[in-house]
């Protein structure tokens, strides 16, 4: 199957526009064009998002749930956004639609021996964006098995555009819903051996002279929605060597139970949280990757990454997600630091570090915007 309005593969060789793939999808696309290690996948564009509203009809009463809407109001705020997800939820999507998404799926499992899991991700419009931090507010679905399931849970992607949270950060940040839409990713599902995120600067002090990376064992979840407390380690940029780390409790982690087909959570034995979640040499090539990722986009990256189980040493290291930077990119590059801290924000201010030199949480965590 070729790449189409409706459809667009990652290597389908079509320019990547954030108005057709959405932030996450187009960071994607180009990341693949650039030669980066990305799982493959396709996205379901924003084109056949927009017809299916088109089709069920709806578009006139969401204006209407959000029209003066008070964001303080969030008991109102939580009914209208159960109602608009429930209309997305309940109407048919054209069979046309359906079929366009159904062969996207059957030939991105014709790549494998066997049928694999993927995930499914949102990719609104209005993602990922230089100035704005929508990071989680709609959703994400991993380890699906087939064809069905991923088809319910790309509507459930559709229907994340409009969740409380969401709706919320576009009202109090003055983004206006006319025009936005969502694509979807679907894509092959990482079998994560370790997995996490990384900057390319400092986050306590913008120090765009350091890379900072989070790691811990099984499926990055856990790091991204600061469940567990990652290893950290903070690398000088130029020379890649550690300038300081810390290692986290990483008391728990996700991963695949064949037999319910789904991701469970186990506890992490003690011998392996007392050790560093990545070697020397996987430490290196995740820095090397996000200085990568940073010199493509010409700007501070936060990337998602993962090793992959599934594949030999050397080749198992994966590109997830790249996307701007947007607390302190805006801001003027802040000279190197001789001692600089470790970093795992969310519980810690940046300026008020907790004992032993550490804010405890994840980067990822760090770097949301307020919506205030």
């Amino acid at each position: 199957m070729e790449s189409n309005d409706y459809i667009q593969f990652f290597d389908g060789g079509i320019e990547p526009k954030l108005e057709n793939l959405g932030g996450k999808g187009a960071s994607l696309v180009t990341m693949t064009s650039a030669g980066m290690p990305v799982p493959p996948g396709f996205v379901v564009t924003t084109a056949q998002f927009d017809a299916f509203m088109d089709e069920a009809g709806i578009t006139a009463r969401i204006n209407q749930l959000l029209a003066d809407l008070d964001p303080e109001d969030t008991a109102r705020v939580d009914q209208v956004s159960a109602a608009i997800r429930e209309d997305i939820c309940s109407r048919p999507v054209p069979q046309t639609l359906r079929d366009q998404t159904i062969a996207a799926y059957k030939s991105l499992m014709d790549r494998f021996d066997a049928p694999v899991p993927v995930a499914v991700r949102s990719s609104a419009t209005a993602e990922d964006l230089p100035d704005a931090s929508f990071a989680g507010q709609q959703d994400t679905y991993l380890w699906l098995d087939g064809v069905k399931t991923a088809t319910e849970h790309i509507r459930q992607c559709w229907a994340s555009l409009y969740t409380s949270r969401a709706i919320i950060y576009r009202l109090k940040n003055n983004i206006p819903d006319q025009g936005l839409s969502m694509a979807v990713v679907v894509q092959k599902m990482v079998n994560s051996r370790v997995s996490g995120v990384a900057i390319t600067m400092d986050p306590t002090n913008g120090d765009r002279s350091k890379i900072t990376i989070d790691s811990s064992y099984g499926v990055g979840e856990m790091v991204v929605s600061g469940q567990v407390t990652p290893d950290n380690i903070v690398l000088d940029k130029v020379t890649l060597a550690v300038v300081n780390e810390h290692l986290g409790d990483k008391h728990a982690e996700l991963v695949p139970d064949p037999g319910a087909k789904r991701l469970i959570e186990r506890e992490v034995d003690a011998d392996r949280r007392s050790r560093r979640s990545l070697t020397g040499t996987e430490l290196t090539a995740v820095a090397q990757m996000a200085k990568q990722a940073e010199k493509h986009y010409k700007c501070p990256q936060d990337i998602e990454w993962a090793l992959d189980s599934d594949l030999p040493d050397g080749e198992n290291l994966l590109l997830l997600q790249s996307r701007p930077e947007t607390v302190h990119s805006s801001k003027p590059a802040a000279q190197p630091t001789a001692t600089p801290g470790g970093y795992f924000g969310g519980i810690s201010s940046p300026t008020t570090p907790a004992a032993g030199g550490f804010s405890l949480g994840s980067i990822t965590a760090s770097l949301l915007k307020p919506s205030v």
